[in-house]
């Protein structure tokens, strides 16, 4: 008879699941014994935190859309999963977290890493707003049905982290008992489609318009719907914005690409929010910060404006902007049957909208002559346009480029051109710190032939130092480019717009007259045994991060960027009751209803 470990390891292996991520501790260590044996099929990757082990199979999944599991023990060590797992949750990443509990014969009991003042063993509770489901099976009887069940709640519809909580027992007894049979689950094995009336309505809606666009979130992302939607954006000559979790579906160097929107996006994509007439929204759900905190006149405005939402999550249709037309759909599904419908009705493709196209390419035009010249500057400080210029020029199209939240990820929500999808990986939804770097493990471990280089600020960064352990234990060839601005930059910065430049707790400082202060992180990283430098010359930027792409090991190129010039705000975002600041560019359009 198979112990509860057995069956959870060989369900692994059945599910062709390659890595787990983990912390051994005393409550999982039998489950530990079981994957010794799978050694062959299932990699055992033990970061030195829980966290960087969730972000690692939030990133793996953003890449390969295959999930991976997590496995950590009771009590501590599960609750460090638990950040992690809800920024996987918010940006609908997926990945199997087992996390380990005290015996069922001590439920209740107070033993050892239990918590118990409001239901026995209750580490589901600390999981459930972070997970799609939490189970907590008590006899390996239960195993095989809640395995199957995790799987498929985590993969079908909106993807999402699940929870399995394990007692210690039930990974040492057996039973008998076996796997419940069927096929694998994968992603996308189930869509859904869009009622073929409201297919044609959305078509004539689309038609009729003078001035649409497209919307597009991580649901065409994870629909992997980005042929589909190039081919219907050139077919009915649809400009495009994306969101940041969007990027890279367009080609963001193409002409109907209008890139993000909100306080930080692109001028044009602003504009082309504020005067649009349709907005065909697939996979996206207008957070804050994509809709310039749901003020009318600065990134969009509704109701003055017609809108399609198309999404598989019947929650976020309508959340925040009542939809003209609300399809509850797969995005490729959608896409497909859209484009079914201009086969049918014979439409021909040819370039339309010229009004249209040509008031965004002066938008376009505008935007780039006030931003180009800062690109080609050479300062020291770096200014951060060289960053994003220098990147841009020397990553192959197909580099995979992870993000932390912070200052210098507004850079490049505003600035970066993404070619292709699901290569650029953002802390969005949940915004956590220490995604960055940690989710660059997990990305180069789904694309090992790939380039992949995180982009984290010097904040973000030192709460995950050791992730340089785990890529030279593992050899995992990553490159961290640490956006040294020594500060919280971005709260810095609202500390100077909205409290009068008054700065506590922003900044960091050291010695007696207060000079700014950071570790050498590239002697951190060397310490470590990774491969670094130091780069305080503009001009020595793209030939260091020319080397440490070359070198395929692990590497950091610690970066003194100039950390009192900011993203030129072409949106706004607002924090009530504090007053909101103007674009710096451009500036607030009503329009009149439709």
């Amino acid at each position: 008879m198979p112990k509860g470990s057995e069956l959870i390891t060989e369900f692994l292996v059945k599910e062709k699941i390659p890595y787990v991520f983990g912390i051994c501790g005393h409550g999982n260590v039998g489950m530990l014994d079981a994957l010794y044996d799978v050694k062959s099929d299932i990699s055992l990757i033990s970061p030195r935190h829980e966290q960087v082990a969730a972000h690692m199979a939030d990133g793996y999944f953003r890449v390969k859309h295959e999930p991976v599991a997590t496995l950590t023990s009771c009590g501590p060590g599960s609750a460090n999963l638990v950040m992690g797992t809800a920024l996987a949750l918010t940006d609908s990443s997926a990945f199997l977290a087992i996390t380990a509990n005290v015996p069922t014969s001590q439920f209740n009991r107070g033993p050892f890493q239990e918590l118990n003042r409001h239901n026995q063993a209750d580490f589901p509770n600390v999981m459930r707003p972070v997970v799609k489901r939490s189970f907590q099976p008590t006899r390996v009887e239960m195993l095989p049905l809640a395995l199957r069940q995790a799987t498929a709640t985590m993969l079908t519809g909106r993807p999402g982290p699940v929870n399995i909580d394990v007692p210690f027992n039930l990974f040492q007894e057996e039973a008998d008992v076996e796997l419940e049979p069927g096929a694998r689950m994968v992603l996308n094995e189930r869509r859904s489609a869009a009622a073929p009336e409201d297919v044609g309505r959305a078509l004539d809606m689309i038609l009729a318009a003078k001035r649409p666009v497209f919307f597009v979130g991580h649901g065409v992302t994870i629909s992997e719907a980005s042929k589909e939607l190039c081919e219907i954006a050139h077919r009915l000559s649809i400009p495009v914005i994306s969101s940041p979790n969007g990027m890279g579906c367009i080609d963001m160097f193409d002409e109907l690409s209008l890139g993000f929107i909100g306080r930080n996006g692109a001028y044009a994509a602003n504009q082309a929010g504020r005067f649009c007439d349709l907005v065909i929204a697939v996979g996206a759900r207008f957070d804050d910060r994509s809709s310039s905190s749901w003020m009318a006149g600065y990134s969009w405005n509704f109701p003055s404006q017609n809108l399609i939402h198309v999404d598989v999550d019947h929650a976020e249709i309508g959340r925040n902007y009542a939809p003209t037309l609300p399809i509850l759909a797969d995005a490729r599904s959608f896409l497909r049957q859209i484009l079914a419908e201009v086969e049918a009705r014979s439409i021909p493709a040819e370039r339309r909208l010229p009004e249209w196209r040509s008031q965004i390419d002066g938008w376009r035009s505008e935007w780039e002559a006030y931003i180009a010249p800062n690109f080609n500057l050479h300062t020291k400080p770096i200014r951060p346009e060289r960053i994003v210029a220098d990147l841009q020029a020397v990553l192959p199209e197909d580099a995979i480029v992870t993000f932390d939240a912070g200052i210098h990820h507004n850079w490049f929500m505003q600035f970066w051109k993404a070619r292709r999808p699901q290569t650029m990986l953002n802390s969005w939804g949940f915004s956590g710190m220490g995604f960055g770097p940690s989710s660059a493990l997990g990305a180069k471990l789904a694309a090992p032939d790939r380039t992949v280089v995180s982009v984290c600020g010097d904040g973000g960064f030192i709460m995950v130092p050791h992730v340089l352990c785990t890529a030279v234990e593992y050899d995992i060839p990553v490159v961290w480019v640490v956006w040294n601005n020594f500060a919280w930059g971005a709260i810095r910065d609202i500390q100077y717009g909205s409290f009068g430049g008054r700065e506590i707790g922003t900044g960091f400082y050291a010695g007696p007259n207060g000079e700014p202060y950071n570790p050498d992180f590239a002697a951190m990283a060397r310490s470590a045994g990774v491969s670094a430098v130091t780069v305080t010359r503009s001009e020595d930027f793209a030939g260091a991060l020319e080397e440490a792409i070359k070198s395929n090991r692990p590497y950091l190129i610690d970066v003194h960027v100039d950390a009192n010039v900011r993203p030129p705000a072409t949106g706004a975002w607002a924090l009530p009751p504090l007053a909101h600041k103007e674009p710096a560019f451009g500036e607030r359009h009503l329009l009149t209803p439709v």
